[in-house]
């Protein structure tokens, strides 16, 4: 568990995380609405090395990254408003894995079984204000994560 006590701490540690993302990796984030996925995110990116806006992927479902404007690939991808799981295959997410990495807010709309070895965030509002990070890892990120 890790306790995030402000946006600046959210963003180091998406920046952090970034740096780590490789080809294939799967970052699975849950949480409120207002728990800071897109935050997280928004550092995640950073670390690949992009340095412009970085929306809310809420409407448009699917953002791309792609080099030379990041290190790797990278898709930020909001499912919330995805209502029948039938419609996931359209986004064409498994072809993001082959050269980059996918970081998805609202995972819960996919099947349990394709995050195994995903890394498995979920954000908390704590009572003082802060974000309570918890975490799954998959066998993937065993010599990447918990950072240190």
């Amino acid at each position: 568990m890790l306790i995030l006590e402000n946006e600046k701490a959210t963003l180091d540690l998406g920046r952090k995380l970034g740096t780590l993302l490789r080809a294939g990796d799967k970052i699975a984030m849950t949480g409120t609405l207002g728990a800071g996925k897109t935050t997280l995110a928004r550092g995640m990116l950073e670390g690949l090395g992009y340095h412009g806006e970085v929306p809310s992927p809420t409407f448009a479902i699917v953002q791309q990254y792609e080099p030379p404007e990041t290190r790797i690939a990278a898709a930020h991808i909001d499912l919330y408003r995805i209502a029948d799981p039938n419609e996931i295959p359209e986004l064409g997410l498994e072809d993001t894995l082959i050269d980059g990495a996918m970081i998805v807010e609202w995972p819960d709309r996919m099947p349990r079984s394709f995050w195994k070895d995903a890394l498995n965030i979920e954000l908390e509002i704590t009572g003082k204000g802060n974000r309570r990070l918890t975490w799954a890892a998959g066998n993937a990120w065993n010599d990447r994560w918990p950072l240190t």
